[in-house]
């Protein structure tokens, strides 16, 4: 019986320390082709990321949220836009939503940071594009 437990024991410690701390995500991100500069950092109980500056303007494309299915949010800036929500620890990762103002559309989103990195996935179902961005200096 003492074995029985202490197996028991053992099989709760390593399980526990199979659930990994993901790295600190909060920053500044310069996003896919130098886009924009993100600034990700807490809100509340979870961590949020910020559309912080257009660092590559586009004059054919709006300066606000036209694609957003709220109609009431159509004629916000994208400057200082949250467009991630939600994130939490997870298993060695960051859970949580991303919102695309260039579709209107929100997806299920994981951020993984690695080193001067940060792995942006997004995705629908069981299908998922993934973005690296870096750190800004």
């Amino acid at each position: 019986m003492k074995a029985l437990i202490a197996l028991a024991v053992l099989g709760a410690a390593s399980t526990a320390a199979a659930a990994v701390s993901p790295a600190p995500i909060a920053g500044r991100w310069v996003t896919v082709e130098g886009k924009a500069l993100v600034e990700i950092g807490a809100c509340g109980q979870h961590v949020c990321g910020r559309i912080s500056k257009v660092l590559k303007v586009d004059p054919s494309k709006p300066t606000t949220d036209t694609n957003n299915p709220d109609a009431a949010l159509r004629t916000r800036p994208i400057v200082g836009m949250v467009f991630l929500t939600g994130f939490a620890p997870d298993d060695g990762r960051w859970k949580g939503r991303i919102y695309d103002p260039e579709s209107g559309k929100s997806y299920r989103s994981e951020l993984i940071r690695s080193g001067n990195t940060l792995k942006v996935k997004g995705c629908v179902g069981p299908f998922c594009r993934t973005q690296v961005w870096t750190a800004a200096r």
